[in-house]
């Protein structure tokens, strides 16, 4: 609570500023913060009720962290881009004289335990294959049916159990290889199919955007 308080006498009249230049048309004679003594019995009261219910819950979730500002960013505050091929763009925090390739697709292989068999994955992010744990294939592509359910080597953790999952709902048969790297822990489709298939989460970023321990 004590560190709930410091925030708020940090950041809440910064907030308040923001809104006040921004021309907010509000009452601010009634302005109140939400734990103070008066209203902290209702606002407990009303977080029991919504967590017995089910509609407040703890979980592994992806956020969109900023690496620049080291903070995490609302779905509001973020625009997304898409990339039709290989794209030069500027990186905050990075040389400002600088860009950098984004959108390339690179293919590597994964071998099949205990076979000479392997399975191709494409992706734009090559540094988060630190983080695979699956490789997903569409249920009715041709190609991958007798895979579906093998065990596959990575070759910088043997010891990792990887497999292969069958997902239609991450994989489209028609893009790149067909069979998709999946990396719960950074990229919020793969993180769906984490769920779907209860596959580990690891984590292989620092809150600078460097390869943590877990990728080392």
């Amino acid at each position: 609570m004590q560190r709930v308080w410091d925030w708020k006498e940090e950041y809440g009249g910064k907030i308040n500023n923001q809104f006040r230049r921004m021309g907010i048309s509000v009452d601010w004679q009634r302005f109140a913060f939400t734990l103070d003594e008066v209203r902290y019995p209702a606002v407990i009261e009303a977080f029991c009720r919504m967590y017995e219910k089910g509609l407040i819950y703890r979980d592994t979730r992806l956020v969109n962290w900023c690496c620049h500002l080291n903070t995490a960013l609302s779905d509001q505050e973020v625009e997304h881009i898409d990339l039709t091929g290989p794209t030069m763009l500027k990186v905050p925090g990075h040389d400002p004289n600088k860009a950098y390739e984004f959108g390339s697709l690179t293919e590597f292989a994964y071998r099949v335990k205990g076979s000479d068999e392997q399975i191709v994955v494409a992706t734009t992010r090559l540094e988060t294959m630190l983080g695979d744990v699956a490789v997903a294939v569409h249920p009715n592509d041709p190609r991958y049916q007798n895979l579906i359910g093998k065990q596959l080597e990575h070759p910088f953790y043997p010891e990792r159990n990887m497999v292969v999952v069958a997902d239609e709902i991450l994989v489209n048969m028609e893009f790149g290889t067909g069979a998709v790297k999946v990396t719960p822990a950074h990229d919020k489709n793969d993180h769906g199919c984490g769920k779907r298939h209860n596959l580990p989460m690891i984590t292989i970023f620092d809150e600078n955007g460097k390869i943590s321990a877990n990728g080392g």
